[in-house]
């Protein structure tokens, strides 16, 4: 590793690790000293440090206490449902939708030369717009904003005679969207593999179906991790949307207790903060998925090694043969 380092880039010597250390440090100061002057003082003066307002949220002793985390410990389980939720649902229809895209674009190459004239042509027309539908619908919905998404879905259900919980409102409208991102992720993974993979495929005679469920969708799956962990982290944010349909998450609920005891920066700190816990929880997930399945990847490509003599010997015992 050493090796390959010192290859792509000079190794730096005493002289300039020096320069780099002192830098660093000159660096750190000037933050602190810029956030001290820019943020602290300033908030300080105005009385925003002060523990009237922070008490609530750090001092147990306070008459509040209790009943503030209480409300924001319900509005970040209600999050979390909600989240949750919207993330398998996200997940398996972003994955019907990437798989029926690839298979309607191989059903548009092929001719069904097999079959009546026809009946070929009227297959024909069928999967070609069956694709243009599809491909009508992500990009509409795609390019909508969530909130509006949202909005639509919680005022036009009730207008058709269907009446939900407001959870399932906020649910389904992020489902929408963000299976759609997500299809539209694995449907790239999907296309992005070697052509060659799918010459194999039907080498061997797996049919497309076959070919996409066995091979290029659990590629797919692990080559687009990164992007489809980003999209769920995009999820669990956009929960915060559920204001606009009176649903109790958490930033919902922390503009209630601001509206109660007046201290803004306070409760987004604290809601930052768990936001931040959770996202940064999300990522690490991430990175040891990726690990995991490189290496597996790694040990599965590995030659089998040969085996020990006594390992021969008992096998040469069982077919009665010797040395």
């Amino acid at each position: 590793m050493s090796q390959q380092t010192s290859v792509l880039y000079d190794v730096p010597g005493p002289r300039q690790r020096r320069i780099t250390l002192i830098s660093s440090i000159v660096a750190g100061v000037v933050l602190l000293v810029g956030a001290y002057f820019l943020i602290y003082q300033p908030l300080d003066e105005k009385g925003q440090l002060s523990m009237e307002l922070w008490g609530p949220l750090l001092d147990p002793s306070n008459e509040n206490f209790s009943q503030v985390w209480d409300r924001i410990g319900l509005g970040f389980k209600n999050t979390l449902i909600a989240a949750a939720l919207a993330v398998v649902s996200s997940l398996v229809l972003g994955t019907l939708l990437a798989v029926l895209r690839i298979q309607l674009k191989s059903l548009n190459r092929l001719r069904f030369t097999g079959l009546a004239t026809p009946v070929a042509y009227l297959l024909r027309g069928v999967s070609t717009l069956l694709s243009a539908v599809t491909r009508v619908c992500v990009e509409v919905f795609r390019g909508l904003p969530v909130v509006i998404t949202i909005f639509f879905v919680a005022r036009g259900f009730p207008e058709f005679g269907l009446y939900l919980d407001n959870l399932w409102y906020l649910v389904i409208g992020l489902t929408i969207y963000n299976s759609v991102v997500i299809g539209e992720i694995l449907r790239s993974g999907m296309e992005g593999l070697p052509g060659g993979q799918r010459e194999a495929a039907a080498a061997i005679g797996l049919s497309p179906a076959q070919t996409t469920r066995m091979i290029l969708l659990p590629q797919s799956f692990r080559i687009m991790l990164p992007a489809l962990i980003s999209q769920l982290v995009v999820v669990l944010k956009d929960t915060s949307l559920g204001f606009i349909i009176s649903y109790e998450e958490t930033l919902n609920i922390g503009k209630q207790i601001i509206g109660v005891l007046g201290n803004p920066i306070p409760v987004y700190v604290v809601i930052a903060v768990l936001f931040i816990v959770v996202n940064y929880s999300l990522s690490k997930l991430a990175q040891y998925v990726q690990r995991r399945l490189a290496r597996g990847r790694k040990t599965a490509g590995t030659p089998a090694q040969n085996p020990p003599p006594a390992a021969l010997v008992s096998q040469a015992e069982s077919n009665g043969q010797g040395f």
